[in-house]
């Protein structure tokens, strides 16, 4: 009954995966490369998100803190999605959209690597964060799609999902970039390591 849409939804899904892939290799092998020099440097990354976005940032950080799929040691990486008391507190003093800036400015140090995610490219939250960012000499990287809105201009690294403004396709290739990111920085870590 419903296999025609089913499959339709499957296409449309490859197709922004695939498209991506092809346009943004490289600026995704330049991601990998700074995560590994920060992480091998002993600094942190930061992940942050409104709503799915949200889901994404804490995955990938457990990603990094637990194990993607080599046993080794874990790696310093936090979602400011999950401290429910910070979070309330600072919504609630000072408004949602500091909930994740005052976090950076209390946690992140120059060498670190945010990742801002946000399909749209427009959360004020997200937006504010990447600009307390700036002024801390923590890089940044942009997961967003459509036209990137106006997270693409405040970023150092830019990783758009420019094929759909949908933003579950947006979404199902942010997780496929941030899988694609946790395996190759653990391979390449490890190489490093069995090297010395």
């Amino acid at each position: 009954m419903h296999e025609r849409e089913i499959q339709r939804v499957f296409d449309e899904s490859g197709r922004v995966r695939e498209r991506f892939a092809k346009r943004h290799k490289k600026a995704l092998s330049a991601v990998i490369d700074l995560c590994c020099e920060a992480l091998a440097e002993g600094h942190c990354l930061f992940f942050f998100g409104n709503g799915g976005s949200a889901a994404d940032a804490q995955h990938l950080a457990a990603e990094f803190v637990n194990r993607y799929k080599l046993p080794r040691s874990p790696l310093p990486a936090l979602a400011l999605t999950t401290d429910s008391s910070a979070l309330t507190s600072i919504a609630n003093d000072f408004g949602y959209q500091q909930v994740f800036s005052k976090q950076i400015e209390a946690l992140a140090r120059p060498g670190d690597v945010a990742f801002a995610i946000s399909t749209s490219g427009n959360a004020t939250n997200v937006l504010r964060a990447v600009r307390a960012c700036r002024k801390r000499g923590v890089t940044t990287v942009g997961m967003t799609g459509g036209t990137g809105g106006k997270l693409a201009p405040l970023v150092d690294h830019l990783l758009c999902v420019d094929a759909s403004r949908d933003t579950a396709r947006i979404q199902e290739t942010h997780i496929l970039i941030g899988h694609t990111l946790c395996e190759l920085v653990e391979n390449q870590l490890e190489r490093k390591r069995t090297q010395k």
